[in-house]
């Protein structure tokens, strides 16, 4: 009972920290946008393909080494430059208007969206929503809807 009571007491010490961003990323992986780039002109519906090379593609929930899905960031700051600042690298991404996510492993999307300039960034998350480390995402781009 002893050495019980000091463990408890030892481990109550020592500051747990969060599992976020633990999850490790293949060297060299880029996410990209198939078919936009920065500054085209394009019709809503827009139709947004994703790209990914040096990693799969896994659902949430799906523990697999050296996978993730993909999140959309729409008219948004960049990741790590959010009101959150850089602690968005080690936190669950939540979903709102301006990030999607694409949990079921989807690899493209459809979005209805008004006319004028919106900016796109993709983000890989792990099987908890979180990024990577080292975070896997992709440029900011910025398209003009006519």
């Amino acid at each position: 009972m002893r050495k019980l009571t000091f463990v408890v007491a030892l481990l109550a010490t020592v500051p747990f920290t969060a599992f976020a961003g633990e999850t490790a990323s293949a060297p060299g992986t880029v996410q990209y946008f198939v078919n936009l780039q920065d500054g085209d002109t394009v019709q809503s519906p827009v139709k947004v393909v994703f790209g990914l090379s040096g990693m799969g593609i896994a659902p949430a929930g799906v523990d697999v080494e050296n996978t993730g899905h993909h999140h959309l960031l729409i008219d948004r700051a960049a990741l790590g430059e959010g009101e959150d600042g850089a602690e968005e690298f080690d936190m669950n991404m939540p979903a709102d208007d301006n990030l999607m996510h694409f949990g079921k492993g989807q690899t493209e999307t459809t979005l209805d969206l008004s006319p004028g300039t919106h900016t796109l960034q993709l983000v890989m998350g792990d099987k908890d929503h979180i990024p990577h480390n080292a975070p896997v995402f992709s440029e900011v781009i910025t398209i003009t809807v006519e």
